[in-house]
């Protein structure tokens, strides 16, 4: 699978990436087994990036990654976890109801803590390499600093500096659901990576407007998240999720649009959608969550499936895709 390193750093990521979200039980649960399975199965596949966060399962995820990656040769895969949010255990860390308000089906030992102060950011890394198991996180990403911009720009950023200059962590980044404050970090900082999730899909293209050129001129490398959109590009079905909400019916048949004419050219949605944002030269790498060991196979069929160069030019034709939109070459495939 392509590899290429972050912005003007030297950490390497694969082109498809395995996002931690899933396995920290993501509105359902998952076995350990399971979870492991799953990864298994991702470094078959040949992904070598794996993301997680504190976030995802009140730290379960980082604690299955942590254990998977320690039976694997260090420096040959790529971790990147989040910083943001810190986790507070409750009393003598019994369970106070569950983490569903909050979208994971764990029980809720800990709260969570918004804090991007410098003191926070150098705790979370030390607690995120604590249930890792490991000594040093690859990319540590901002995670969802959208209400809290001042200590994000004015701590967060620096003492990630400073962490770096350590050895703790090798690239710095900033994640989020919008394009707006990403295009900031790429301005005002000097971030290696910032992942965009939601932002740059067949259905939403809103980070191609500021965010794409401007990491491309600052040599910002750009991570894609949320490539089927919540699930609609997946499966686009009636009841179907679009942005984490139920989808409106003009975006369902939009998404049922796109299906029709990926099966007229004897592709897929999946594989659409995908490889779309690769069409982009600023867009290193797609992180897609995935659950299960028959999940993570799909995904990465779906990644080497073939895009004809007639889907994307049809998209265009009947307007699905805007004119401007750059779309994927047969010739440079993304994988």
């Amino acid at each position: 699978m392509r590899t290429s390193t972050l912005g003007r750093g030297e950490v390497p990521v694969t082109a498809l990436g395995f996002g931690g979200a899933g396995i920290g039980n993501l509105y359902t649960p998952v076995r350990d087994e399971e979870a492991y399975l799953a990864l298994d199965a991702a470094w078959d596949a040949g992904l070598r990036y794996f993301d997680t966060a504190p976030h995802y399962g009140l730290g379960l995820s980082e604690r299955r990654i942590g254990e998977f990656l320690r039976t694997r040769p260090t420096g040959s895969y790529t971790l990147s976890t989040k910083v943001g949010r810190l986790l507070e255990r409750s009393p003598n860390g019994e369970a106070v109801g569950d983490d569903s308000a909050h979208g994971f089906a764990v029980p809720a030992t800990a709260r969570r803590v918004w804090d991007f102060s410098a003191s926070g950011v150098r705790r979370s890394i030390e607690e995120s390499l604590g249930r890792l198991g490991l000594d040093r996180i690859d990319v540590a990403y901002i995670h969802d600093p959208d209400d809290h911009a001042k200590e994000a720009f004015g701590e967060a950023y620096p003492e990630l500096e400073r962490l770096r200059g350590e050895g703790l962590i090798g690239a710095i980044g900033a994640g989020m659901n919008q394009s707006a404050m990403l295009s900031r970090f790429v301005r005002e900082t000097d971030v290696d990576v910032v992942l965009c999730a939601g932002r740059y899909s067949l259905l939403d293209q809103r980070a191609l407007k500021l965010l794409l050129p401007t990491a491309a001129e600052r040599g910002v490398s750009v991570v894609v998240g949320g490539v089927f959109n919540s699930g609609l590009l997946a499966d686009p079905r009636q009841g179907g999720t679009f942005d984490y909400a139920l989808a409106s019916p003009q975006v369902l048949r939009r998404a049922r649009r796109f299906k029709d004419l990926a099966e007229r050219h004897g592709t897929t949605l999946r594989a659409a959608a995908l490889a779309f944002p690769f069409g982009h030269p600023g867009v290193t790498s797609v992180l897609v969550g995935t659950r299960s060991a028959a999940e993570v196979a799909d995904t990465a069929q779906q990644f080497t499936t073939p895009v004809p160069a007639a889907f994307w030019q049809e998209a265009r034709d009947r307007h699905l895709l805007p004119a401007d939109v750059p779309v994927p070459s047969e010739q440079e495939p993304h994988t």
